[in-house]
């Protein structure tokens, strides 16, 4: 076993199972001392250090031993490499409804990369299905791939082939549509879909997880099969994002696509309904409603596609001692439009104010959002805010940055006409405005 074979070993620990005649995915047992460990040899990251030994226990879990004088390798077995391998597809019940799976990638289409220890795209849609057998007596699923990418590369341009995608299936009757994304941006195309998918008729129900289906601890299954019972039996027809309620498997909650923000960075229930109650939840595979406001799913209804956006928007988060110039140079590249996120209740320093005025007379919108999360601006409470409005900065309400930005690309794909634009924003589309602020907990950390 050399070091340029891709197992990612090295230096003593290349030569210790070398000498032991070891080959990645053998199974081999591990003493030092009474400790004695049994498991699977996996590779290691290209990027790991050259004094741990790391197998695969029967459990699922990892463990990594550093190698030590008195350390014994021995191998015990030929043990299967390390592989993914999709199940048999199970039969199709002709009787249940037909739900379209659209794989667009993320940590719920992926899986370890042992070569550098990273998580990786690799499974297709029809592996989603097959890894989760239940699915077989909630709907009849149709699984596709669209797109391996992680989130961080999804752009508008991704958003609007994603339209036309949904569109698509659900001119040809789907039923439902899930689609997997993952969850970093996942936010940001649930809005973008909400207003480019207008006057559904189904539901569309984006889901994600926060670990990959091949560990003991994915939420991987749990919020597929949530997200498809409620893509086949919901009672709405919105774009809304499925994920867990809580750290449990107990329930999995669904949040309008214009009112939902990631709020952890790796807990199972990083999503949250800001500024609003989510729609309803997946629990015992029923369908709970929290909300009577809702469009309703109907047959009847004719989608109506609008999938343009424009890139020339920008999001600017203010912070003390901001430079005037980086407003500036949104202004000398002629976008269109900007966001910003200013403190409390809709704030910018006075510095900004010359650029506000620039931007007023070259006829950008610009729109204030908070970076707070719960509540809404206000810039009718102190004066510095009245000064923004008189500088023709538009108060935002409620609605979250990311919904703000999204909103706003979609509406100038939609218009050229900038008074137009102004009222399509201060204008409640797909919910997301509030008509008032509600007592919303804050995450646990």
């Amino acid at each position: 076993m050399s070091e340029e074979n891709g197992s990612g070993y090295k230096g003593k620990t290349l030569q210790a199972i070398t000498k032991a005649k070891i080959e990645i995915g053998d199974r081999i047992r591990v003493a030092q001392g009474e400790k004695v460990y049994e498991g699977i040899l996996i590779p290691r990251s290209e990027y790991a250090d050259e004094e741990h030994i790391v197998i695969k226990l029967k459990n699922g879990y990892n463990v990594g031993v550093a190698l030590a004088p008195e350390t014994r390798i021995e191998k015990i077995g030929e043990g299967a490499k390390p592989a993914f391998a999709a199940l048999t597809l199970p039969a199709e019940n002709e009787k249940l409804p037909k739900v379209v799976i659209i794989s667009t990638g993320g940590t719920i289409a992926s899986r370890v990369d042992y070569r550098t220890g990273a998580v990786r795209p690799a499974l297709t849609a029809s592996d989603l299905y097959s890894v989760v057998p239940e699915l077989s007596s909630t709907a009849r699923i149709d699984a596709q791939i669209l797109y391996s990418l992680f989130s961080e590369n999804v752009t508008p341009k991704h958003w609007t082939e994603i339209a036309e995608k949904v569109a698509q299936e659900i001119n040809k009757g789907a039923e439902g549509v899930v689609l997997t994304h993952g969850t970093d941006t996942m936010g940001y195309t649930a809005a973008a879909l909400s207003f480019a998918l207008q006057n559904l008729p189904v539901p569309v129900i984006l889901v994600g997880s926060q670990r990959s289906a091949d560990r003991p601890s994915s939420d991987a299954p749990t919020n597929l099969i949530g997200a498809v019972t409620a893509a086949a039996y919901a009672p709405f027809a919105e774009v809304v994002l499925a994920f867990h309620e809580s750290p449990s498997d107990t329930a999995i909650v669904l949040h309008r696509g214009t009112k939902v923000r990631k709020c952890h960075t790796s807990r199972r229930d990083t999503f949250r309904s800001v500024n609003a109650s989510p729609l309803g939840k997946v629990e015992n595979q029923k369908i709970v409603m929290l909300t009577e406001g809702f469009r309703k799913r109907s047959k009847s209804s004719k989608l109506v596609l609008k999938p343009e956006f424009d890139e020339k928007v920008g999001l600017m988060k203010f912070h003390p001692g901001m430079d005037p110039k980086v407003l500036q140079w949104y202004l000398d590249n002629d976008y269109k439009g900007l966001i910003l996120e200013g403190t409390g209740l809709g704030h910018v320093s006075k510095y900004l104010h010359d650029g506000l005025r620039t931007a007023a007379k070259k006829n950008v919108v610009v729109g204030m959002t908070s970076q707070c999360i719960w509540g809404r601006v206000n810039m009718n409470v102190y004066y510095s805010g009245r000064d923004l409005l008189s500088l023709g900065v538009i108060p935002l309400e409620d609605m979250f940055a990311e919904t703000a930005l999204v909103k706003l690309m979609w509406i100038f794909g939609q218009t050229r006409d900038v008074e137009e634009a102004k009222i399509l924003l201060r204008k409640n589309l797909m919910g997301e405005f509030c008509s008032r602020t509600l007592l919303d907990r804050v995450g646990d950390s």
